[in-house]
Formats: C-alpha cells, sequence, structure tokens
C-alpha cells in the first residue's frame, strides 16, 4: 500500500480495494449515489384515489406547506406535475392525472404518458381496482416497468369497520388485500400494500419500501432510503447504517488527500462534502422543522420539538445547510469542526483523514441519537 498512515490504510480497506487509488475511485461512485443519483417515481390511479396525498406524505410535507400538491374532493391534478423531494431534489415524485376522469380519458391516458422517464409506478386505489387500473397495468408491465399496488385511504375503512360488532382489525386488512389481489389476478399475482397516508407508521407503508428496495438497481436504493418517511424504528436503523457504512469515502474525499481527484470538485467543494453529508443525515433522519413539527402535531407532544437541541441539529438548522444552498464555504466547515473539541484548525481538517473521519463519526452519531430519542418520546415503536 502507498502510505502507511493508519487512517488511509483504514479507509483502503473499507473499501474492499487494494490500493488508494482503486478506493478513491471507489469513494466517486458512492458519493455518486449518496448526492447525485437520480429517481423518478410516478404516482397514478384514479381521480380521488389519494394521488396528491400520497406525494405530499413521500415528501414529508403537510398539505399547507408551501410546494405542497394539492389534494381536495374534486379532481386537483390536471397535468403531469413534478415535485422534487425538499431533502434530496435528485428524487422527483410525479403526480400523475386521475386515470379515466372525464379530462383524461383512459387510452389517450397511455398515449400522453411517457413511461421511460419513471424508474416505478404507483398504482393507487381507494377502493377496488379497476379496468382502467388493470389496462394501465399491463402497459407498465409491457414496457417492463416495476409497478406497485397501493390501496390508499386504509385508515377510512378501519374507522367504519371498527363500529361493527367483533370487529378484527388484522381479519377486517386481510379481507381488504385478498379482494384487491382477487379483483388483480387479470395481472398476474401482484402484491397490493395497504397504506394511510395520514398516517406512516401504521400498515404496509414499511412493507412497500421493503419491496422497492428488493426490485430497483443498487445505485437507486441510497436515493429510496434517504427520502422514505421514517416509518418504523427499523427503516430509522436502516438509514443510520447506511449512512455508517459511507463515511470511509467522504472521509476519503472531503479529507483531500484522493490521489485520484474527483473531477470538478475544488478543495474547498472537497470540505463542504463533509457538512453536504451530516446535511443529508439530517433531513433522511427527520430532524427539520417540518418533519418535527408534523410529528409533535400528530402525536400531541410540542415540546418534541425542543429535543431536537443537539449541538450537530442546531447547527444545520441555524446555517439552513441544505443541498441546495451549499455554497457557505469553508466558514461552514469551520463553524462545524468548531463543535467538535480538540479537532483543531480548519486547514488541518481537510488535510486530515483520521481528523475528517472523526467529525463526521461524532455528527452521525450526535443526529441518530437525537432522531432516536424523539422517536421514543413520541411513544413510537422502540427497538
Amino acid at each position: 500500500m502507498e502510505t502507511q498512515d493508519p487512517a488511509v490504510v483504514e479507509a483502503v480497506n473499507a473499501s474492499g480495494e487494494s490500493t488508494l487509488e482503486k478506493a478513491a475511485a471507489k469513494a466517486k461512485e458512492t458519493l455518486d449515489q449518496l448526492l447525485n443519483v437520480s429517481l423518478n417515481i410516478a404516482v397514478t390511479g384514479n381521480t380521488g384515489s389519494g394521488k396528491s396525498s400520497f406525494v405530499n406524505a413521500f415528501r414529508g410535507v403537510s398539505v399547507n406547506d408551501a410546494g405542497a400538491a394539492p389534494t381536495g374532493v374534486t379532481e386537483t391534478t390536471m397535468e403531469v406535475t413534478m415535485y422534487e423531494h425538499p431533502g434530496m431534489p435528485n428524487v422527483k415524485i410525479w403526480d400523475l392525472p386521475g386515470i379515466g376522469s372525464p379530462n383524461f380519458k383512459a387510452k389517450k391516458y397511455l398515449k400522453d404518458v411517457k413511461f421511460k422517464i419513471y424508474d416505478f409506478f404507483i398504482n393507487l386505489s381507494s377502493e377496488r381496482f379497476t379496468e382502467n387500473d388493470i389496462m394501465l397495468a399491463k402497459e407498465i408491465k409491457k414496457q417492463k416497468k416495476l409497478f406497485y399496488f397501493v390501496r390508499s385511504k386504509i385508515d377510512n375503512d378501519i374507522e367504519q369497520e371498527e363500529k361493527k360488532e367483533g370487529f378484527d382489525e388484522q381479519k377486517v386488512l386481510s379481507i381488504i388485500k385478498e379482494d384487491c389481489q382477487k379483483n388483480l389476478k387479470e395481472v398476474g399475482d401482484p402484491k397490493v400494500f395497504l397504506i394511510s397516508s395520514n398516517n406512516v407508521q401504521k400498515y404496509d407503508f414499511e412493507n412497500l419500501q421493503k419491496a422497492l428496495a428488493e426490485e430497483l438497481p443498487e445505485q437507486k436504493r441510497s436515493a429510496l432510503l434517504q427520502v422514505w418517511p421514517v416509518c418504523s424504528t427499523e427503516c430509522l436503523e436502516k438509514k443510520i447504517k447506511m449512512f455508517k457504512g459511507m463515511i470511509w469515502a467522504v472521509s476519503l474525499a472531503s479529507a483531500g488527500i484522493a490521489v485520484v481527484p474527483l473531477p470538478g470538485l475544488s478543495a474547498g467543494c472537497d470540505a463542504i462534502m463533509g457538512v453536504l453529508f451530516l446535511s443529508s443525515c439530517y433531513y433522511a433522519f427527520g430532524l427539520d422543522e417540518g418533519s418535527l413539527t408534523r410529528l409533535s402535531e400528530k402525536v400531541n407532544k410540542p415540546h418534541i420539538i425542543d429535543l431536537a437541541k443537539s449541538k450537530f441539529v442546531v447547527a444545520i438548522r441555524e446555517k439552513a445547510l441544505t443541498r441546495l444552498q451549499a455554497s457557505a464555504g469553508i466558514a461552514t466547515v469551520e463553524y462545524f469542526i468548531s463543535l467538535v473539541p480538540g479537532v483543531g484548525s480548519v486547514a488541518a481538517a481537510v488535510i486530515s483523514l483520521s481528523t475528517t473521519k472523526y467529525l463526521l463519526k461524532e455528527g452521525l452519531n450526535d443526529l441518530a441519537d437525537t432522531a432516536r430519542k424523539i422517536r421514543k418520546e413520541a411513544g413510537l415503536d422502540t427497538i
């Protein structure tokens, strides 16, 4: 190995490569997956199926937030509308008009949908799936695209059924799922996921993410996991594990020692990448103000917001550092480094892999512990 520096040796070993040059190249690939991989998700279904509500739930926004998809009792999606994820703009979710509505007849719809740009389709229905849904699914299948049937507004069904004597929630859910699958037998043996966009903690929201992760190409999985709502402790821990597995790559690039330079990145950008990594964790763990506000309102515990006062959470919030606002330069890096005792100068942090790695680990652990504490206080599931 070209160098005996223990931190470099450790980073190369973590990469699974034999040389620093190969490790640096792999670091670039890993960082591309973290920051640059695109994901395009199409949400379709009949008018009134809850597409816009699903789009908002997926993006972690409320209907009254700026940039939210409009919802209502009438047809609100009049044309194909793209929404960027607020924490990761490379992930785009497309709200497609309701198939079979007076404005969008099924046959014309099939011609107008640009199948090639989407990575997968979510086909929603709030009742039984219709002939239009089946027609669309067959066309998607013909185009060799992934598609998933999602039965929405399950909370409404449960609310109605629990008024009946002898109510059994699991039995009701099984009956609904079996009915949907029977209704869809023309398209083979499709999986059906039962969800409530009003409560991603319940039903099949987590199972939908697992199914997507199994079938998506590897380079797309990290993007999906980053933006998926934190719907369970298991989901949060998967996110934490994923980011921990990337620390070696971010450290190698951020420390500015990679012998294979990352194209287009100055030394200042190398340093900023470490801060972007922590910013990604911040959004992925649901620690931004919007996510915390929605959670506190849902569980009726306003003080939850006050728990997010750890040093890195506050630092990211104060600097308002997102991928769209990554122009703070070395001053921002210096601010973050100052949070860790004994680290030293900015220059040292930029050139020292061990220092950078320490900063990233410290920040990731701080953000992860804060997210766990908030889930516990909110009375959500615990490990």
